[in-house]
């Protein structure tokens, strides 16, 4: 499959500071991804999604999802054009469900002409409380839906091991949750995600390892980006946002600056203070010399 580029950048970003992020077979300028759930309207939604900057958006492809109470169809908001759409598994709670509903996703996709269709958002999650994944399930499905030529971008806990086994399974991308989703903490265990990193990328320094869940403002998705990560995934932050609109760009130029934090090499972290100017021709006591 042809490599789809896209340029769209981010308003004011020197030329050599850009860089792209790809997910298998596709490349794009922005690393954030945008959920299309919660909204109040789906003109508010469509306002969040331009203001994002985001080329790849999630949507959760049941018919109980994609028509509001109006029935109205969430994808007649959407620019099919504009947006690479990323379906995904959100409510299920088995490997058969989750793959079931990835396949009416790519039928959906296929017949729209997105070129989504072949992409999965995996979700395969253990209990309605947390909302966390289920390991076991989540490998599961990935290795099913991967024989039936999905590149599969896969939510999976914090755990470095089950994040791992399920890039062994032939994931194309591993997505560990910053904190549970919907819940606006943050990330909350940065070592670990620094963990995951590692594991995924060791002798694989390309693969995309993009964190999903838990942000609540622009401070999360800048620390997630200068811990390494390759881009974030967000929804309720901004769909539940006093202004989602507002917000949303505060997201898209948070992932920016964390980016180019990250690339630029922060300076380490010091017990004791480090003057920024020469000691050298000071007037008067200095204490303790």
């Amino acid at each position: 499959m042809a490599t789809t580029q896209h340029t769209a950048g981010s308003p004011g970003l020197h030329p050599d500071l850009a860089d792209t992020l790809t997910i298998g077979t596709r490349t794009f300028a922005s690393r954030l991804i945008v959920g299309t759930g919660k909204y109040a309207t789906y003109d508010q939604m469509r306002e969040a999604l331009d203001a994002s900057g985001a080329e790849v958006i999630t949507v959760a492809v049941r018919r109980e999802r994609l028509y509001n109470e109006r029935n109205e169809s969430l994808l007649s908001f959407i620019d099919l054009s504009r947006y690479t759409i990323l379906p995904n598994t959100a409510g299920c709670f088995s490997a058969a469900d989750a793959v079931r509903v990835a396949r009416l996703g790519r039928e959906l996709l296929e017949q729209l002409g997105n070129p989504g269709a072949n992409w999965v958002k995996l979700e395969v999650l253990g209990d309605r409380k947390t909302l966390l994944p289920d390991p076991l399930g989540t490998v599961e499905a990935t290795r099913e839906l991967v024989k039936d030529g999905f590149e599969v971008l896969a939510y999976s806990s914090d755990d470095p091991i089950a994040a791992l086994r399920i890039k062994e399974a032939g994931a194309t991308s591993v997505m560990p949750a910053g904190s549970p989703i919907g819940s606006g903490q943050g990330v909350l265990n940065r070592n670990n995600v620094v963990l995951c990193l590692e594991l995924l990328k060791q002798g694989d320094a390309g693969y995309p390892v993009i964190v999903d869940a838990g942000v609540g403002g622009a401070s999360d998705v800048s620390i997630a980006m200068e811990l390494g990560a390759d881009g974030v995934l967000l929804n309720t932050a901004v769909a539940h946002a006093k202004h989602p609109a507002m917000m949303a760009a505060a997201m898209r130029h948070a992932c920016v600056a964390g980016r180019l934090s990250y690339r630029a090499g922060r300076i380490p972290k010091r017990l004791y203070a480090s003057a920024s100017s020469p000691w050298e021709g000071v007037i008067g006591y200095i204490p303790g010399e």
